[in-house]
């Protein structure tokens, strides 16, 4: 498959993430947001690592948990206190800064040349994002903010160290992603007993938003995003994030009714520029690599942006 193939199946990742709110608000119980999460990840990872017919072994079981807390059992929670104490388009503005850190983590963790184009195409998309989502009444809030940013830093954190640390021999993208899924819900189960209680009750709408959230928006979401990271630089990768917003506010207008004003629509067309042009900025990825050992996935690995094979 070539680069750009590459590029628009991974694609498809944020894009299914964007259709989150409107499952939340139309189908599923409100005020569970922890439960959500649960629900999301644990049946999403269990259903992958069996297809897989694959588990962790040695080191893979710790770097499976940092890898899971990083992508989802610190993400989700964080991202949603975010969501409920901030208006969701400042929200989703912090979210949209997850491409910066991933550049600056990128640089010293992978090695990956931070090009000032690049930087600029992030910050472009997130300026496009703020256009979308921001709204005059949009108030600010220190602890939604901080929740906000660190959720950003971690999904970022736990997108470079998947680049770096790889995956062990005979371990696919299939195999990686329902080992996170399954840390990262377990992590997240003990949370949301402690704060949201008991399950609550399920009716059809909720079991069939469950079913999706788990198998469309995060199942198969996380599986391309994760075999996305393998093919490509991380960089390349996060450059795709502004897409969830911008499926989510499609989606708002086309399914929900929601109105999109001229300033919205030109913040629109900026994000979704900014996405196109740090695609053409990021170089060929590298190949694939299959590591053979523990040591080899733990030796420093360069990309380099301009050619992009992996040197050790």
């Amino acid at each position: 498959m070539n680069r750009f193939a590459t590029v628009a199946v991974t694609a498809l990742a944020p894009v299914s993430w964007g259709s989150t709110y409107a499952v939340t608000t139309e189908l599923l119980p409100p005020d569970r947001p922890l439960f959500t999460a649960v629900m999301r990840a644990l049946p999403a990872g269990l259903l992958l690592t069996a297809l897989s017919r694959r588990l962790p072994s040695g080191q893979w079981w710790w770097k499976s948990a940092v890898l899971g807390t990083l992508n989802i059992g610190a993400f989700f929670p964080l991202l949603f206190l975010s969501a409920y104490r901030l208006p969701g388009g400042v929200a989703a503005v912090l979210g949209s800064a997850g491409p910066l850190f991933v550049v600056g983590l990128a640089a010293l963790v992978l090695g990956e040349r931070a090009r000032l184009r690049t930087v600029l195409a992030a910050v472009a998309g997130a300026f496009g994002v703020s256009m979308v989502v921001l709204t005059a009444e949009a108030r600010l809030d220190l602890v939604g903010i901080v929740a906000g940013v660190v959720s950003s830093a971690s999904m970022a954190a736990g997108t470079v160290m998947t680049k770096r640390w790889g995956r062990p021999d005979g371990a696919g993208p299939l195999a990686v992603a329902g080992w996170q899924l399954t840390a990262g819900g377990l992590v997240i189960i003990p949370v949301a007993a402690l704060v949201e209680g008991a399950p609550p009750a399920l009716d059809g709408n909720a079991l069939l938003g469950y079913g999706y959230m788990m198998l469309i928006n995060t199942g198969i979401a996380y599986w391309l995003w994760f075999r996305g990271i393998g093919r490509l630089t991380a960089t390349s990768v996060t450059l795709l994030g502004p897409l969830s917003p911008l499926s989510a506010a499609v989606i708002g207008w086309a399914a929900l009714g929601q109105t999109l004003s001229p300033v919205q629509l030109v913040g629109m067309g900026i994000a979704f520029g900014a996405t196109v042009a740090g695609q053409l900025f990021a170089a060929a990825p590298a190949p694939v690599k299959s590591f053979s050992s523990t040591e080899k996935n733990d030796r420093n690995i360069s990309m380099d942006l301009t050619d992009g094979p992996v040197r050790r």
